[in-house]
Order: C-alpha cells, then structure tokens, then sequence
C-alpha cells in the first residue's frame, strides 16, 4: 500500500477529504528560492508588524463621540450656583430677584444665600445675612407739620457746598442728613430731624445738626460718597465716622446714639490723654472701617423655563442713588445642577476632554463698569449634558455658553446686574466607543492575508522582470 509522504492514507475516504483541501501541498523541488523573495517576505513581515501593532493600539483606545437628543429631564425646577462678589455695593443694600416666563417674580431672596461684607482688599470679614430678612426702621409720626417746627426757627441747618467743609470744622462734632427731595424716607424724616435738632440744643450737646439736599448739592453728596437716601453720617474731629447710622428713625434713637458718640468720644480724649503720658497710642473708639464691598453666594431653584436672576440695589429703608450705584462685579462661580457630583461622575468627567467641559466658562471673570448708569448684562444658552460612559444611570450636567454686554439705564434708573437664562430643550449625551473584538480579529487577517498577497505578487512580478532579461 503507498500513499502521500507525510500525509493521510485512508482509501476512498481519504480521497474524498483530499478534494476538499483549500491548503494544497506544492513539493519541495517545485519550488525556488531567490534573493529577491528573502528580501520581499522579510518586508511582509515588518509591514505585517507595524499594521498589528497599529491595529491593536487602536482597538485598546477609545474615542469620545456625542449626540444631541431630546432632553429626557422632566424635573420641574434646576438648581443655578453662583458666588459674586461687587466690589462698590454694601451688603445692606445688595438684593437678589428672580423673574421668568411664568410670572415667578420674587425679590430680594434670601433662602440658600449668604452675605458677606468685604475690607478694602477684597477679604471676607463680616458676615452679613444668611435666611434672614431685612429689618424695617421705626419712622416716627409727628402731630406738627415742618413748617409750623420752623415757626421758631430752623434748628437742623441747611449746608451747600460753600458752608459744609466750614461747619464740619467748625464743631467738634457733627451730625449731617444727606437726602434727596423726591425720597419717601427723607420726606418722612424732615420733622424727626428737625425735633431731633431742637433736643441737640436743648441739651447743649457739642454737636451740630445740618442737612444736605443731594439734588441741589449733587458734588456735594458725590464727594461723599452717598448711595442711598437718607444718609446719616457723623463727624468728628473734622472726619467722617463709620459706619453710617442705620438704626431707628426716631428722636429718642438719634438722640441716644448722638448722646454714645459724644460718651466715646469724651472717653476717647481721656485715654489719649492717659496713651500720652505713657507715650503711646490710645484705640479708636469708633467703628470699623466699613468698604462698600459684598460677596453674594448660595443657589436658586429656577423653572426650566427662560428666566432671569439679577443682583440689585435695593433696600426697604432707603432710596437708593442712582447715579452712584456701581455694581461692577466678579464672577467667582457660575454653574447649573447639583453642586456636588458623585464620584462615579468626577472620575468620568475628567477622562472628558476640555472642549466638552463648558460648565463654568465665566468663572474668575470681571466686569468693569466705569461708567454712571451702566451695568453688565449676561445672556446664558444653557445645555443639558450626561457623560454615558458605564451605561449605569448618570445625572445630567450642564454646560453653558455666555454673552455679556454694558447695558445703558435712564438717569432715574437704578442698574442691576443681570443673568438672563434659557435651557435647550436639546441634550447632548457624551459616549465613549471602541471596536468590537470581532472588528479586531477581522482586521488582523485582513492585514496579514492582505499583506502576504500584495507582496506576493509584486515579488511574482518582479521575479518574472528580472527572468526576461537574463533570457
């Protein structure tokens, strides 16, 4: 019995099998080899190489790609961050309000926001309201009208600007109504005043009463620094003592915070006196240094619905000047959705790249205004967006994108600062996708059968080339 050398001898069956064999043996004295072959298969065996390691480097990295769709979020309300700081607004005078589409219309929220007063470098020093509403002053009613209180004269003196400087020098203290004719409060104040200044000289206390009309005495006021009317400030020693009295608007209250500054000052002199005998400095009595600046921060939930928040110049004890409202301010942090992420999410956000990260795009900027009756208005295009990389649940972000620009307001106007929202109803979903194994292999023969076949017949060809020419 003979057979195939080295192959399978089974008789009919083994014939049958050999029909069907795609790999079919060519004996070894049919075949030739030749320099030119070495050199083609060993450059079929680099590119064979370089292609498996290129392929199966990009099969072990991922792409980032995204999709827009319909936003699946139906929750009614969306939580909006923000941390603010005015550099020239007092915290007593700072109001936040919401408007939107749906006739939501609340002022002067304080729910989830907190309130801090600034020194002159910025530094948070005094907190100044959390979940805490405004108090109202005593307005004290009088029987006698102004002008029957003029009768036996005026008692408050009026100042301009040729007088004012001459008076606060001229009394050791001073006690002056800064106020505008067309405020409800100073109206409402001008007899108090008046009353208050008749005890002043009953008592013969060392201080002078005056008025200041900021209408007529404009320079007067801005010189000053007056925001709001009335302003009651006090003297002493020809300069200004803060912070401006805030307290009741009632003869016994003024008389009695008239009748404490003079104590302290009295005390003051003694213990510059005693500071003096032992060469050093006596402690000013007086309050702190009060700097116009506040820091507003907490959230808002908001109707995800177009809308605005904005940060005003308000108060329910004063009429605010609108001609010195400043509200130039810096955005420390801006954002929508829940302030703190699980770490699921953290972890996969930050394998996102930077251009799919817009959540805070404003953060860190300010905005000068350095002109009267101006203020920055921020317009917000505010897009839903969820990182899907683990197919688990995941809570939506939001990224936004913002316009600013100065707005121009009437001169009896007061400026706010402005964040106009509106939420896209469309989502974009961020993925992450890579090539199925199968995808892999597939390439993988494809770059090895592709590889051997091509090489083979340019060798073929360039076999057949150089033959001709030696024949």
């Amino acid at each position: 019995m003979s057979g195939r050398p080295g192959g399978y001898s089974g008789g009919p069956r083994g014939g049958m099998m050999s029909s069907v064999d795609f790999y079919r043996r060519i004996p070894k004295d049919l075949t030739e080899s030749t320099s030119l072959g070495a050199i083609m298969s060993l450059v079929a065996i680099t590119i064979m190489i370089v292609l498996f390691v290129s392929e199966t480097y990009a099969f072990l990295t991922t792409n980032i790609a995204t999709s827009v769709v319909l936003d699946p979020d139906t929750t009614e309300l969306l939580r909006l961050n923000f941390n603010l700081t005015f550099q020239d607004l007092h915290c007593d005078y700072a109001s936040v309000d919401v408007l939107d589409s749906l006739g939501t219309n609340r002022q002067n929220v304080t729910k989830n926001v907190e309130k801090w007063q600034l020194d002159s470098n910025g530094i948070r020093r005094i907190f100044s309201g959390r979940n805490r509403e405004v108090k109202k002053v005593v307005q004290q009613e009088h029987s006698a009208s102004l002008e029957e209180m003029h009768e036996d004269g005026v008692h408050a003196v009026v100042l301009t600007r040729d007088t004012i400087d001459e008076f606060i020098k001229s009394h050791e203290m001073a006690y002056i109504n800064f106020f505008a004719p067309w405020c409800i409060w100073c109206q409402r104040l001008h007899p108090t005043w008046e009353r208050f200044a008749e005890e002043v000289e009953y008592e013969e206390m060392p201080v002078g009463v005056g008025t200041v009309d900021c209408v007529e005495q404009a320079d007067v006021c801005r010189k000053y620094m007056i925001r709001a009317f009335p302003s009651l400030k006090w003297f002493s020693n020809g300069s200004n003592k803060t912070p401006d009295y805030k307290g009741d608007r009632t003869v016994d209250a003024l008389v009695d915070y008239a009748t404490r500054m003079v104590h302290m000052d009295t005390k003051y002199k003694d213990w510059q006196k005693a500071a003096a005998d032992k060469g050093e400095d006596a402690v000013k009595p007086f309050g702190r240094e009060e700097h116009m600046g506040c820091q507003i921060s907490g959230y808002l939930l908001v109707n995800r619905v177009p809308g605005n928040f904005h940060v005003i110049a308000n108060s329910v004890n004063h009429n605010l000047n609108p001609s010195m409202t400043n509200l130039t301010h810096t955005v420390n942090h801006l954002s929508f959705g829940e302030a703190h992420r699980p770490v699921r999410m953290r972890r996969n956000l930050a394998k996102v790249p930077d251009e799919y990260k817009q959540f805070t795009p404003i953060n860190g900027e300010s905005y000068i205004t350095r002109e009267f009756h101006r203020a920055f208005h921020h317009y917000i295009k505010v897009v839903s967006t969820t990182v899907d990389f683990d197919k688990s649940p995941s809570v939506p972000t939001y990224q936004f994108i913002s316009q600013s620009q100065s707005v121009h307001y009437r001169t009896e106007e007061v400026p706010e600062a402005r964040f106009s929202y509106d939420i896209s109803p469309m989502a974009v979903v961020i993925t992450r996708e890579g090539r199925k194994w199968y995808d892999y292999l597939t390439s993988l023969f494809a770059i090895i059968g592709g590889t051997f076949t091509t090489l083979g017949l340019i060798d073929a060809t360039l076999y057949k080339m150089f033959k001709a020419k030696k024949i």
